[in-house]
């Protein structure tokens, strides 16, 4: 299934940026503090079935907060519900959740009569139902629309004013149509400093290159918010290509070509033993997890 993608990072900025505490996610979802502490720390993520609560809490839309590639299948409509499997037979009025298993696994059609309380259930009509239906089969026959990979530039320079760094965070680190606006970014910092440091008028003008250079705390603000180092935004060349390079090859392993980016030694000026000793360890994790690409 094209299940939702969670990002940890964007979670705890959107949190800050809402006031709402760790402590408060964890109770409105009935967990451990730890545990969503956990999934901000990255030693674990939430399933599925805990991502639409999770964004409504954060009052944020889900589709938004956690992007989907594709349309859904049964599952995806079931994990959006936030009903586990077990819950299933409960609303099919059936002894066991087999008939919904079988359907989400591709292995049989439900009956219709159940499609009307899955559609309840879901919170969609019957048609959509029938169409997931159809994905959940199709995907089971191998039939799976392959996307096409974005293209990576083979030569690049990274950004040298504070302008074209902050717009190569907003367009690497997030998916497609869900960048943090101004307002967003404005609130942490400022919740970041404990004080009225930046306003959405100054985000704007610092994006755009219409501003000087703000005080060190927004500085501050602005990195930890994007999760890097302060000093990516002073002007230290070699700190600004290991963040560029990072981000360059998180947005080659998105669309499988982090081989061919490895290949090419990521970048022309090259980068320290140490840090291009990590990224190639992360670039073969997600060979391990992808399988084989068409390059290799």
């Amino acid at each position: 299934m094209p299940a939702r993608r969670f990002d940890r990072t964007r979670m705890r900025s959107v949190r800050r940026a809402a006031e709402i505490s760790q402590s408060d996610v964890a109770s409105a979802l009935g967990v451990a503090d730890s545990t969503v502490a956990g999934w901000e720390l990255g030693s674990s993520t939430p399933d599925q079935e805990k991502l639409s609560a999770l964004a409504q809490v954060l009052k944020q839309p889900v589709d938004s907060l956690f992007p989907r590639d594709g349309l859904p299948d049964l599952t995806d409509l079931r994990c959006d519900a936030g009903l586990h499997r077990y819950e299933m037979a409960a609303v099919i009025g059936t002894k066991s959740d087999g008939p919904v298993a079988g359907a989400e696994q591709g292995v049989r059609r439900l009956k219709d009569k159940y499609l009307p309380s899955l559609a309840e259930a879901y919170g969609v009509t019957v048609d959509e139902v029938r169409r997931a239906q159809e994905r959940s089969m199709a995907k089971a026959r191998g039939e799976e629309v392959q996307r096409e990979a974005a293209f990576v530039p083979e030569a690049e320079e990274p950004p040298r004013t504070l302008a074209g760094k902050i717009t190569l965070l907003l367009e690497r680190s997030y998916p497609e149509g869900t960048a943090p606006g101004d307002a967003e970014i404005a609130k942490a910092v400022n919740a970041y400093a404990g004080a009225e440091v930046s306003n959405p008028e100054m985000m704007a003008a610092l994006r755009t290159g219409s501003a000087g250079t703000p005080a060190p705390v927004v500085l501050e603000g602005l990195a930890d918010f994007f999760g890097v180092a302060r000093l990516y935004f002073e002007p230290d060349d070699a700190v600004v290509r290991q963040v560029y390079e990072g981000l360059r090859l998180m947005s080659a392993a998105k669309h499988g070509k982090v081989g061919r980016v490895r290949a090419r030694g990521l970048g022309s000026e090259g980068l320290p033993a140490e840090v291009l000793s990590i990224l190639n360890e992360f670039a073969t994790e997600f060979e391990k997890k992808a399988g084989p690409t068409d390059n290799e």
